[in-house]
């Protein structure tokens, strides 16, 4: 379906998203769900344009670029907002790396400022001072005693409070996300102005219906692609109120949070559900107040859908997006949900399945999903080889396998170097895993493809158990071989303890595959 969003020439994201709330001055706009700290639209509002004239005034020209590492708390907001208004470009990054990764793309962004939480601080610590571009670092929650580096909430305290917003283009640079780096170094996607808006009206309203009546609460951070949206895009979009839980999300932590502050919206992933599903001190469904779940990073596994809405009666919508599509762009909708499948694509966005040869595949046949939307990034940054490889004019590579059906829904079959041929004939990892994932005893599998003693490549699957649930090898294969056809069943079953992860939840295959 082809859906046009105007957005003018002149066009800066921040301000827009500000001035959308110019009304709603005293709703909460965020809540840190620890320390309690509310923000309000109109507190927002003026920290925001008060950030921006602090790095006006410490020379920081448009175009230049800061990085921002901090926990999820009211402060990363305002710091993300306030570096759009003044035309600069915010770094998102993963605040779960090492001081080896943050060194990699501090020098590969080339960024002039550090924004950094204060107790993200000592990974940082040996490289203030020694790379040639980092000029300062400007610490979010430190003592005001603390002279060896700027105060966030210093900054914002002594600033200037004039609106002044850089006059920036829709198509101007906005922001960059680092890619998880899973297969090689991370790649900063560069992504425009106009793409937090995008997101905002295809997927947010137009698959979620987003109002400003919702809570919302992400399990994914900020810096995550996915988290941007969930946290601050959408709810921004329509003047919703977000929970922010700066802490990594533990199954007690997100009860918690739903139980105390009701979301509407909850944005998950597989694995988190898995274990909420299996955390045995789950509340009751009478105890939440959930209207739609969604989930992304992985594709969901259908009895995790399933018995989720058994449990709590709500949806969860299936989704896939990506860094370089900034959000999603293929999705189940509200009541028209087929789990086991990823749904149908977001209004807005165009998709087609190529095989190897770039011929576009029939309803049926497995080839790789690639994507035509209006929020494709820029580039890769430094990289124009992948760059290339990637953004083939119109269209976007996913570097997923999925097969499509007659009515338009797509179904996932792995990663393309994921995928296995078996006998000569490919074998989708996912298949296999969500087979395994029926057995009532599993909370999560993995699948990857080994060499057997002719050399030959077959499934082997690794399964972590739910507490208290024991099973053999020969009960796992059996269970498989009744549901799939025989040549894809696991040749060997190893039970561990857990499986290997991203940040954002991802399964870590190549890790396993080692």
């Amino acid at each position: 379906m082809s859906i046009h969003i105007d957005i003018p020439r002149q066009y800066n994201a921040a301000k827009d998203l500000l001035t959308r709330n110019a009304g709603n001055a005293e709703k909460t706009a965020f809540i840190d769900a620890i320390s309690g700290e509310k923000l309000t639209y109109g507190e927002l509002s003026k920290k925001a344009y008060r950030f921006a004239n602090a790095l006006r005034a410490h020379d920081f020209l448009p175009e230049t670029r800061v990085m921002v590492c901090m926990l999820d708390t009211p402060a990363w907001p305002v710091v993300f907002l306030g570096c759009m208004l003044a035309g600069v470009v915010p770094v998102a990054t993963n605040t779960l790396l090492t001081t080896k990764d943050f060194d990699y793309m501090l020098r590969d962004s080339r960024a002039k400022a550090l924004m950094v939480s204060a107790s993200l601080l000592p990974a940082f610590e040996g490289l203030i001072g020694q790379l040639p571009d980092l000029k300062t670092a400007i610490v979010s929650g430190a003592s005001h005693e603390n002279e060896k580096y700027l105060s966030l909430e210093k900054l914002i305290e002594q600033a200037d409070p004039q609106t002044q917003c850089a006059d920036t283009c829709a198509d101007d640079v906005c922001f960059w996300l680092y890619s998880s780096g899973s297969t090689g170094s991370p790649k900063g996607t560069v992504h425009l102005h106009s793409h937090l808006i995008q997101t905002a009206e295809l997927y947010g309203k137009g698959v979620l219906g987003i109002q400003a009546s919702d809570v919302v609460y992400s399990a994914a951070k900020f810096f995550f692609a996915y988290g941007l949206g969930n946290s601050l895009t959408f709810p921004m979009s329509v003047g919703a109120t977000t929970v922010l839980l700066p802490s990594r999300p533990t199954t007690a932590d997100v009860f918690g949070l739903l139980t105390k502050f009701k979301p509407t919206i909850f944005y998950g992933v597989p694995t988190l559900y898995a274990g909420l599903l299996a955390d045995p001190q789950r509340p009751a469904s009478s105890e939440l107040n959930l209207r739609i779940c969604t989930s992304a990073g992985e594709a969901l596994p259908a009895e995790i859908g399933k018995n989720w809405t058994a449990a709590y009666g709500c949806e969860i919508l299936d989704g896939i997006g990506s860094t370089e599509m900034l959000h999603i762009f293929l999705s189940n909708r509200p009541g028209h949900v087929r789990y086991g499948t990823t749904g149908q694509a977001v209004p807005g966005y165009q998709l087609r399945i190529v095989d190897e040869d770039g011929s576009e595949c029939k309803d049926g046949e497995i080839g790789e999903l690639q994507i035509n939307g209006p929020s494709a990034a820029l580039m890769y940054w430094n990289n124009r080889a992948k760059t290339k490889a990637t953004f083939a004019g119109e269209w976007t590579r996913s570097g997923d396998k999925y097969i499509r059906d007659k009515d338009g829904f797509y179904t996932y079959s792995g990663r393309s170097d994921d995928m296995l041929k078996v006998g000569g004939i490919y074998v989708s990892p996912f298949e296999v895993e969500a087979s395994i994932m029926t057995h009532a005893s599993v909370l999560e599998a993995a699948v990857v493809g080994m060499a057997d003693t002719d050399g030959l490549i077959k499934p082997k699957a690794f399964v972590v158990l739910k507490s208290g649930h024991t099973m053999t090898q020969d009960e796992l294969k059996l269970h498989v071989k009744s549901q799939l056809a025989p040549y894809k069943y696991p040749r060997w079953v190893e039970f561990v303890q857990d499986l290997p992860k991203t940040a954002t939840g991802k399964i870590q295959r190549f890790k396993l595959r080692s």
